[in-house]
């Protein structure tokens, strides 16, 4: 299993992904499900992906080879709009490929993809691409999205997150929906990789891996932890009523 989120805020974007894998208890692995893609100065497109192992990674590595040809790519499409059009587009073209009887039965060969970034002279988008390659955008109102193993961190993301959060408050955010979900779901683990980008910077982030004993996420998700024990202790009584 995989948990993603992706956000786009007024000040810019963010997203965080964790990077276990499993087909089983005994096959656990980590593999990057953040991908990169830009021009420094021009364009910064950014792929989070769920599902389908198989799938995600050759929908990538047809993108990133496609690069160099003379046709629409992610460093030449005119809008981000355009960007998740191809991206489906690929992701129907991998399924139709693989989906041979040999190859697909009994087995799922879907994958789900996050897509957010900037392209010069357009303001940041964030769009959430289904297995069938169709796909919506966030909004102010609905300004993040997550796929994979997503319920455990979702409480956290609608009681504290909206569009006017601050990029520092929201990645704090992010990660703390990260912990719910890391303990409450052995699918989901680290390491885990994040990439923060300021709204009209059109700079390329190198990104951040958070591995296993990090102090800073060590640090917070203790604090939440004890801080949610405190506040229990503070909340008024039932009242008797309640006892029976």
């Amino acid at each position: 299993m995989t948990y993603c989120v992706a956000m786009n805020l007024a000040e810019g974007l963010v997203f965080v992904s964790d990077s276990r894998t499993n087909a089983g208890v005994d096959n656990i692995a980590t593999f990057r499900k953040l991908h990169v893609f830009g021009v420094p100065g021009e364009r910064l497109i950014v792929l989070q992906s769920a599902g389908n192992l198989a799938t995600s990674q050759s929908v990538v590595s047809l993108l990133r080879q496609r690069l160099d040809s003379a046709g629409q790519h992610l460093h030449n499409v005119a809008s981000l709009f355009d960007a998740a059009t191809l991206v489906g587009d690929t992701i129907r073209e991998v399924l139709t490929r693989d989906s041979g009887a040999t190859l697909s039965q009994g087995v799922e060969l879907g994958c789900s993809i996050l897509l957010g970034g900037q392209i010069r002279g357009a303001a940041p988008a964030l769009y959430n691409l289904y297995p069938q390659g169709n796909f919506i955008a966030a909004t102010e109102d609905t300004p993040y999205f997550q796929i994979g193993e997503s319920k455990y961190g979702k409480p956290i993301l609608d009681r504290a997150l909206n569009y006017r959060t601050p990029l520092q408050q929201a990645l704090r955010c992010s990660l703390i929906s990260f912990d719910s979900t890391i303990r409450s779901n052995l699918s989901v683990g680290m390491p885990l990789d994040l990439l923060v980008y300021r709204a009209d910077s059109l700079e390329v982030p190198a990104g951040f891996r958070i591995h296993e004993g990090n102090a800073y996420f060590e640090g917070i998700r203790q604090q939440w932890c004890a801080g949610l024990r405190e506040l229990l202790t503070q909340l008024p009584a039932p009242p008797g009523e309640y006892w029976g």
